[in-house]
């Protein structure tokens, strides 16, 4: 069934109106009479044919607006979404270019000296790796969240153990987790069941994890909770790190925004992160918010539907 534009639905509001009024004044005349009566005079015919009237010219002029309404919201959402592809696919060139370049000019430089050393060439092939492997995350970062904008049909749904995910991830996560001295504590029921996507959710606590050991500095904890409540679970991520000012809070999951552009980059960060952990949790019902965690450090809530 097609959804109603702002202007039809005033449109039809009014004449529904209208035709309640009418209704009204046919059945009772005033609002006096408690019976159903003959008009008896001529002025009350007068009357109703010119109260029709009116309703019909109101009508036509009610429908040209709600055409115009509805032109100018298009318009006005066309244009919207322009302006964000531009910036998108801007920040996105933008994006690409530094690890390109990178690759570009390490292997420009192995080629124009070939009598380099093994130890320098080695140096510098692990190098382009790693410039390689950040563009094909950056690129995977890329197809996720278009997947989640104009694929969703395409998506599968299936039941989702969040506890196994959750642990496979601490799993995978363990050694870098150790070196930098931080602890997860898990308080994650067991067998938490969502109708989801596995990968999507996957998604949600492998970036917030990720997000985590990157940012929240060494020899900090990251807290999972959940709680059931009717048809939702709701999670709470934390952790007891540096977090973030105030002013960040509201933007965090804005697509490539960073709060510190040049350390972000430099730990590997696409940018996209927080931006398809927001996107995922939508996609499954729930809503999220970061806030200042209790004692310092930044704090994720949010749910996903069962």
């Amino acid at each position: 069934m097609k959804k109603l534009s702002v202007g039809r639905k005033m449109f039809l509001s009014v004449m529904v109106i209208f035709a309640i009024y009418a209704f009204i004044f046919i059945a009772f005349e005033d609002y006096d009479r408690k019976h159903i009566f003959p008009f008896e005079e001529s002025s009350d015919w007068h009357l109703l044919i010119f109260s029709i009237i009116v309703m019909i010219g109101l009508g036509v002029l009610l429908h040209r607006y709600a055409r115009s309404m509805d032109a100018r919201i298009s318009r006005e959402q066309a244009d919207k979404e322009n302006k964000m592809r531009r910036e998108l696919t801007q920040n996105i060139a933008h994006e690409l270019k530094t690890p390109v370049a990178s690759i570009l000019g390490y292997t420009e430089t192995i080629l124009e000296h070939p009598d380099m050393t093994e130890q320098m060439r080695t140096q510098f092939i692990e190098r382009t790796q790693s410039q390689a492997k950040r563009l094909a995350s950056l690129l995977q970062d890329i197809s996720t969240l278009n997947r989640m904008d104009y694929a969703t049909d395409m998506i599968k749904i299936e039941p989702v153990n969040v506890s196994h995910i959750v642990e496979d991830i601490i799993e995978d996560t363990a050694l870098t987790v150790k070196h930098k001295g931080m602890k997860v504590d898990n308080r994650l029921p067991q067998d938490i069941i969502i109708n989801g996507n596995q990968a999507l959710i996957d998604s949600i606590f492998r970036n917030l994890i990720d997000n985590a050991i990157n940012y929240a500095g060494d020899g900090t904890t990251i807290t999972m909770k959940a709680q059931e409540k009717n048809d939702k679970w709701f999670f709470t991520f934390e952790d007891n790190g540096t977090g973030i000012a105030d002013e960040h809070l509201s933007r965090i999951f804005e697509r490539f925004y960073r709060i510190d552009k040049g350390r972000s980059r430099a730990l590997g960060g696409t940018g996209l992160g927080l931006a398809i952990v927001k996107n995922a949790v939508v996609l499954h019902g729930g809503t999220i918010k970061a806030l200042p965690a209790t004692g310092g450090g930044l704090r994720f809530d949010f749910s996903l539907c069962k």
